[in-house]
């Protein structure tokens, strides 16, 4: 995969409506200024992908506005019930270092039988609800995309929205889908200036704010009294015990 990140030009935006994020009006008071982490992962190997091709779009939308990007590049990843596959596979090793470096993400997926890909499906399905003692994915934003072959649809998308509400991610409104993405996209792999980039536009500028305003609060804002409970509970019975 070419780097995206290599060509920063966005010749589909309208300068004159583009503004840059206002951090003081997020964030009152002084915060930090270190750019907010977003990994981008895309549901297709086809050398013309389109969601890699949307996402790569997303990735000079949000470098644009302050984000360092990152991608992961899904090939060679096993299924996760491949026999002798575990955490130490080299490419689950690097899916969960990108998500453990991240703030938020960009999940875009092609629509493929009225759902997403199994390969989008196998990338989440590696990424673990705990780690040790972290959480990688709890409090973190997310974004989803998805691109059809056909006329618009929203399966992809809400699929996503509930796997990324399981692994208690702060999904973002907004969300993007791209009908008849091979006619969205020219000979060098740039999306055309539409109204379906614009809605790109609008959902990574959305997904940089909901990542300022919770990047240091994620952990609080998903804290849960009966998860609070069962700590108190298991740290009595611990301290408590009469034997070891």
């Amino acid at each position: 995969m070419t780097d995206p990140l290599a060509d920063l030009t966005t010749p589909q935006l309208d300068e004159a409506c583009f503004r840059p994020i206002d951090r003081a009006r997020l964030m009152p008071g002084p915060g930090r200024a270190d750019p907010p982490r977003i990994l981008i992962l895309y549901g297709s190997l086809r050398p013309r992908s389109f969601s890699r091709l949307s996402g790569e779009e997303a990735a000079r939308i949000l470098t644009r506005l302050g984000a360092e990007v990152r991608f992961f590049n899904p090939s060679g990843l096993p299924l996760v019930d491949d026999a002798g596959a575990d955490a130490d596979h080299p490419r689950v090793r690097a899916l969960r270092d990108l998500v453990n470096w991240c703030e938020g993400m960009v999940w875009s997926s092609p629509e493929r039988h009225g759902a997403m890909t199994g390969l989008m499906k196998t990338q989440i399905d590696w990424i673990p609800l705990s780690d040790g003692a972290k959480r990688p994915t709890q409090g973190k934003t997310l974004a989803v995309m998805q691109v059809s072959g056909g006329s618009q649809s929203f399966n992809a998308v809400n699929q996503m929205r509930i796997l990324g509400r399981w692994m208690r991610m702060l999904t973002i409104p907004n969300q993007s889908s791209v009908p008849k993405a091979f006619l969205e996209f020219d000979e060098a792999g740039r999306m055309k200036p539409s109204p379906y980039y614009d809605r790109i536009v609008d959902v990574m500028e959305e997904l940089v704010k909901f990542t300022l305003l919770t990047r240091d609060l994620g952990d609080y804002l998903v804290d849960r009294y009966s998860e609070r409970k069962e700590d108190a509970a298991a740290l009595s019975a611990r301290v408590n015990q009469r034997a070891l």
